[in-house]
């Protein structure tokens, strides 16, 4: 099993000891996305934590994405329900860049692959996104390369 999986785990059986109704359901909700994707294809198999992280960040967009939808239609409790928990989500996802660190992280990717042409944006996201690792949205990170290419 997974670190980050044992982790999200015992956090949610503390979280049910203390009662603390909205870290039990979000990271239970977790660990439920978690379970789906370790059973998606053909064959059950245990994820790794870049795996799990993934699949953590995705669900903490999720909870971006309501949260924002929420608030554009005028329901702000479930807005902040929403936030809350994409905050618990948050505890386990690695801090996210800054836009002067993203900048030069993409800048140092595209140079050392001599990405300089629209032509070539497939490859520049590739190599950009493997230099940011998964701390920054993709949406950044394709907004960041296309800046910088000139798009």
């Amino acid at each position: 099993m997974s670190t980050l999986k044992d982790r999200l785990t015992a956090d949610m059986r503390a979280a049910l000891k203390a009662r603390d109704e909205l870290t039990t359901s979000t990271l239970r909700m977790a660990l439920a996305a978690v379970g789906n994707a370790e059973v998606a294809g053909k064959a059950k198999r245990e994820l790794s934590d870049d795996e799990v992280l993934a699949v953590l960040t995705k669900e903490a967009k999720k909870r971006r994405e309501a949260a924002a939808a929420f608030a554009d239609a005028g329901r702000a409790e479930q807005a902040e329900k929403e936030t809350a928990e994409g905050a618990v989500l948050d505890r386990y996802l690695p801090a996210q860049l800054s836009g002067q660190e993203l900048t030069e992280l993409v800048a140092g990717a595209l140079a050392a692959g001599g990405y300089t042409e629209k032509s070539q944006m497939g490859p520049a996201m590739k190599a950009a996104q493997a230099a940011v690792a998964g701390r920054a949205e993709g949406g950044r990170v394709a907004a960041e390369v296309r800046r910088q290419l000139g798009l």
